[in-house]
């Protein structure tokens, strides 16, 4: 019997839809049969953001519901995908990241003998309940998977030391500026936010605040939004655009711990395109987010990563950004020395690539090409 040839990419959230985007594109140029499912972990941010390139799932899950555990989602991913791989199998199943998305299809793959290609494999903080449940997400894949696409050099070395077998691994970049890229080109001259606009027409300057981490919730959330607070109060000229996370954990943070104020501007989920030209128009970036730790250094922006640790250590040791932490006291200092310090700002607000330039989605199609064709 003929091998199957036809590429199941599986993804459920708003960063696998932005990574995975560039990636089918190339797949789909390449003559590969591509089928897209879709799981709708995060069903109104992801679809936003497929809309944003063009992405129309071919089979939507449709499992989100209100309060959903990762176990309770992680079983109804491999309930609902089983039937899927068992009775119409492919060639290979590719997942991003470490979502439980990402988990649950890898494991319903190998469970129906399907092999699989993670992208973005062997980011590592060795801290197994930060991120959580990231962290244990990206490990047990690493032990499911057949192809492992990494970013970066690190990344590849850190799968060596769990003892994946080299010629396994691939070091690819990272997709996320192959989206960014596909961006930028469609916007128009006027694209800039009117926020922006008017934040450069006070003579302002403007911070892109994002914090929705589920090891940040309670404690950390707080210190972080009285810093965010004490930042505005203490610079007269600065003001902070803050998209909130609909989770409700962090919308009852921030009612409770973000009071209003004129120069704080809690924003609505924003669709890609619009959240990379409020990106590229803000002055530096405090995040807790995975994604921004690649975006913002692309872009040019000093990143302040609200974190005990990261996974990221490339953004941190070429000097496009700080692990200030979860203390409100260190977040206020490591925010008021860039803004204070022109000479340190200059240095971090350089456009650098820690994680690999653009065509990591080609060199991925290529690397499927030749395991769907020659097995290799």
């Amino acid at each position: 019997m003929n091998q199957p040839t036809r590429i199941d990419v599986i993804l459920g959230t708003r960063p696998e839809v932005i990574k995975l985007a560039p990636v089918i594109a190339a797949l789909r140029a390449s003559h590969l049969e591509t089928r897209v499912i879709f799981t709708s972990q995060h069903r109104e941010l992801a679809a936003t953001s497929a809309a944003a390139f063009g992405l129309k799932p071919d089979l939507d899950l449709d499992l989100m519901t209100p309060g959903q555990s990762p176990s309770q989602l992680a079983a109804r991913v491999l309930s609902s995908l089983d039937p899927y791989f068992a009775n119409d199998p492919s060639g290979l199943v590719v997942v991003q990241g470490d979502t439980t998305t990402t988990m649950s299809a890898a494991l319903a793959a190998f469970h129906r003998g399907i092999p699989v290609a993670h992208v973005e494999a062997g980011l590592r903080t060795d801290s197994p309940v930060n991120p959580f449940p990231e962290e244990m997400n990206r490990r047990l894949v690493a032990r499911l998977a057949t192809l492992h696409l990494a970013a970066t050099e690190a990344n590849r070395q850190a799968l060596l030391q769990e003892n994946v077998p080299a010629a396994r691994i691939h070091v690819t970049g990272n997709t996320v500026i192959d989206a960014l890229a596909s961006i930028l080109a469609d916007a128009s001259e006027d694209a800039q936010p009117e926020l922006a606009r008017a934040v450069a027409a006070r003579g302002n300057r403007l911070l892109l605040l994002t914090t929705h981490r589920r090891e940040n919730f309670g404690e950390p959330q707080r210190e972080i939004l009285r810093a965010v607070r004490r930042i505005v109060e203490e610079h007269p000229d600065v003001e902070v655009a803050f998209p909130v996370h609909p989770n409700p954990l962090v919308l009852a943070a921030v009612a409770e711990h973000l009071p209003p104020h004129p120069r704080i501007h809690s924003l609505e989920p924003m669709d890609y395109p619009a959240f990379v030209r409020l990106l590229a128009a803000s002055y530096l970036v405090m995040t807790d987010s995975g994604g921004l730790q690649e975006e913002g250094p692309a872009l040019g922006k000093p990143v302040l990563v609200l974190r005990t640790t990261t996974e990221r250590e490339e953004l941190i040791r070429s000097g496009g950004g700080l692990l200030v932490g979860v203390r409100c006291d260190d977040i206020v200092a490591a925010a008021g020395e860039l803004l204070r310090n022109s000479s340190l700002y200059e240095h971090m607000a350089v456009v650098r690539y820690p994680f690999g330039g653009a065509g990591a989605a080609e060199q991925i199609a290529r690397i499927v090409h030749r395991f769907i064709t020659a097995g290799e």
